[in-house]
C-alpha cells in the first residue's frame, strides 16, 4: 500500500469558523503550540498529519522523533512542518490527549485550555525514556517536583549543619579550659 497523502490542517476544530485555535511559538522546550483563544474540554484541536507508513518502513528511519504509532502495523510520519500537531510538546500532566481512530490521530482537549496556554500531552513511556528522560523532563509538573526536591535537600543540609554546630558547641562547653 503506498504512503497516504497527508491531509491539510487549518487549525479550525469542530467547524470553528474564526481564526485558528492555536499558534506556533517559543516554549521552554523549543517550539510549541499555544491556544489563541479558550478551548473547551472535549474539543478536537488538530489532527496529527503525515504519510502513513508501515512500522517496518519506520524502522529504517534514523531520526524517528516525529513518528506516531497508530497501531501494531501503521505509523504516521509527522516530520513535515505543515503538520502543526508536531509542535505539541510533552507534559506529564497534559491538557490534551491523542485519539486514534481509523488510522487517524486527532488531538482532543481533556481540560479547558485558556488563551495563551501551551497545548501538550503525555507522549508515553517509550518516547519519554528514549528522548526526554536523558535530558530531563521540562514540563511544569516535573519542574515543580525538582524544585521541591532541591528545597528539601537545602533544608536537610541546613539541619545537618545546625546539628553539627550544636554538637561542636556542646563538646566545646564540656571540655576543660
Amino acid at each position: 500500500m503506498p504512503a497516504r497523502k497527508p491531509r491539510k490542517s487549518n487549525g479550525r476544530a469542530n467547524g470553528h469558523d474564526g481564526p485558528p485555535l492555536f499558534r506556533i511559538g517559543r516554549s521552554r522546550t523549543g517550539l510549541g503550540l499555544f491556544a489563541t483563544e479558550p478551548i473547551r474540554k472535549g474539543t478536537f484541536i488538530v489532527e496529527y498529519l503525515g504519510p502513513l507508513l508501515t512500522n517496518q518502513q519506520c524502522d529504517e528511519i534514523p531520526d524517528n522523533r516525529y513518528l506516531f504509532e497508530v497501531n501494531a502495523r501503521w505509523t504516521i510520519d509527522g516530520r513535515s512542518r505543515s503538520n502543526v500537531a508536531r509542535y505539541i510538546n510533552h507534559s506529564c500532566r497534559g491538557n490534551a490527549d491523542p485519539v486514534i481512530r481509523d488510522r487517524r490521530i486527532r488531538i482532543k482537549a481533556i481540560k479547558n485550555i485558556e488563551a495563551g496556554a501551551e497545548i501538550n500531552y503525555d507522549y508515553g513511556k517509550d518516547h519519554f525514556n528514549a528522548y526526554i528522560k536523558p535530558h530531563g523532563c521540562r514540563c511544569d509538573k516535573c519542574r515543580e517536583k525538582r524544585r521541591k526536591e532541591r528545597a528539601e535537600a537545602r533544608a536537610a543540609s541546613a539541619r545537618r549543619v545546625k546539628r553539627a554546630e550544636r554538637k561542636a558547641q556542646a563538646e566545646g562547653s564540656r571540655s576543660p579550659r
